[in-house]
């Protein structure tokens, strides 16, 4: 028995990010380089799906930038958290 890849497939497919990635991204986006800002919605943003994925140190450096960000600026990480959920996280249907 083979098995035959499609390889094009495979390169165009969506990355599955553990909660260590999400919150590697979240460090990225408040530890920013030389020359570069701060962003810390999206920050908070990829904290926050750390979190729901599990990642104890993401849930603390979440609440940390949200003692330093506005109401607005929290409820935008938020929004785009569940946007990035909403296009990453198929709905799965029950079958019973």
């Amino acid at each position: 028995m083979s098995v035959e890849l499609d390889h094009v497939t495979l390169n165009g497919a969506e990355k599955i990010f553990s909660a260590d990635d999400l919150y590697r991204l979240g460090l990225e986006a408040s530890t920013p380089g030389v020359g570069e800002e701060t962003d810390l919605i999206t920050a908070h943003k990829w904290f926050n799906l750390a979190a729901l994925e599990g990642s104890e140190m993401a849930k603390e450096y979440r609440q940390q930038l949200t003692l330093e960000m506005t109401s607005r600026e929290v409820a935008e990480a938020q929004r785009q958290a569940r946007e990035w959920l909403k296009k990453r996280r198929p709905v799965l249907a029950v079958v019973k």
